[in-house]
């Protein structure tokens, strides 16, 4: 069937799919730089800590700035859809031995990555990088009841604002910074409530970085545990909604790995909708744990990307990517993953939400079933085709080939 056939048929259900490729092309999504280097980083050569966990030694893992840049550079060149750069503390560019600590960094080691935005129209997220440093002590950052080791992580975190209203100012684009640490006990801990007690003051000594809040979003991200933190995290879901709920300005982050595997965000994405102006969003795709598999069209996805439609909330909810496999090429993981979020997106752009409210609220039930069945058969690959084409992106037949190509010449020469 062809792009004009199946335009044919969603109109036929009142939706008008050149204004939803129209609307689609221009909601920014944020691609982690991460996933190309296995979370290494450039301000360290120790392994990654922090309940975290990258497997496999797929070859062409990005080295250097350079090359870490031209993998990104092939990745969005593939993927259709309007993009920001997410990227962590320990992505800091340090040139002629100007080396600086986390709680040191400044504006300057991140200038290379500013210029490497503007040029391609690209906004910045940040996060501070609460991991993989000596300075994390006994498992512990902000929890830390040894104060040196909690100063110099709430100097990073000040640091780290400054950084983000940098990035905002450079861009002309809002950065959404967050907060995300993987303090805890492998072990049953004696006291939870002391780890948390520090927890909220070391964020609030944080926040009292004076920024401008419209330029810089600062998110505090929940966890349920990590490899070597099984027991216990300080920040639990309880823990971050709550400060959010009660610091004016401050966003929840919601990753759809770090819950409970029976539990699921796309019910939870309403749900903080009705008393957050605006939430965050880090995609990712769990397997019987946190364990950041590349993002897919599944179920959960599809169901994320609906709530956040027929909530009226894609102005509202900011999302980003947030994956690490090193056993796949890492370019295709990128490539996959931001496609399939794109794919979800725009499906539940293509559903008449508003004709499926109302079916609900008259209690017309089979009706409703039988409509969201129905809508499971529309032609939705031809509208993707036909968006992937007005965005100048290759569908998967051929961006396979490209990358192929890509690994052949530059990866597998590293």
């Amino acid at each position: 069937m062809s792009y004009q056939d199946a335009k044919k048929r969603y109109a036929g259900i009142g939706i008008d799919t050149d204004a939803v490729i129209g609307k689609l092309r221009e909601i920014p999504v944020s691609l982690h730089c991460w996933q190309g280097d296995d979370v290494t980083g450039f301000d360290h050569d120790g392994p990654l800590t922090g309940g975290i966990q990258t497997t496999g030694n797929y070859p062409g893992k990005a080295r250097t700035p350079e090359e870490l840049m031209d993998d990104i550079d092939k990745a969005i060149s593939l993927m259709p859809g309007k993009k920001k750069l997410n990227l962590h503390a320990c992505y800091a560019i340090f040139e002629n031995g100007g080396f600086a600590d986390r709680d040191k960094i400044e504006p300057r080691h991140f200038e290379k990555w500013v210029k490497f935005a503007k040029e391609r129209g690209m906004g910045i997220d940040f996060n501070p990088t609460f991991f993989s440093h000596d300075k994390v002590k006994d498992n512990l950052t902000l929890t830390s009841p040894d104060e040196e080791t909690r100063k110099f992580w709430i100097e990073h975190g000040k640091a780290c604002i400054r950084i983000s209203e940098y990035f905002a100012k450079e861009t002309g684009v809002p950065c959404v910074m967050n907060i995300w640490i993987g303090d805890g006990y492998k072990d049953i801990p004696s006291d939870r409530l002391g780890p948390r007690l520090r927890y909220k003051d070391s964020i609030e000594q944080i926040l009292s970085e004076p920024y401008d809040k419209s330029l810089v979003k600062v998110c505090v991200e929940s966890k349920v545990f990590g490899v070597g933190v099984e027991a216990y995290t300080a920040g639990s879901s309880e823990f971050t909604l709550t400060f959010a709920a009660t610091h004016e300005g401050i966003l929840p982050l919601m990753d759809n790995g770090h819950y409970h595997p029976t539990e699921v965000v796309s019910d939870k994405i309403p749900a903080l909708l009705t008393f957050f102006p605006e939430i965050a969003l880090h995609i990712t795709r769990g397997i019987r744990w946190d364990s950041d598999h590349v993002v897919v069209f599944d179920d959960e996805t599809r169901e994320m990307a609906k709530e956040i439609v027929r909530c009226n909330a894609l102005g509202k909810v900011y999302m980003a990517l947030d994956f690490f496999d090193a056993s796949i090429n890492r370019i295709a993981a990128w490539v996959i993953g931001f496609s399939s979020w794109q794919k979800a997106l725009l499906s539940a752009m293509l559903t008449p939400h508003e004709t499926l409210k109302k079916l609900q609220d008259e209690n017309r039930l089979t009706e409703l079933l039988a409509m969201h069945e129905e809508i499971k058969m529309l032609p939705f690959g031809d509208v993707w085709e036909e968006y992937c084409r007005v965005c100048g992106a290759p569908v998967q037949s051929k961006w396979i080939e490209d990358i192929k190509e890509y690994e052949k010449n530059v990866l597998l020469k590293r």
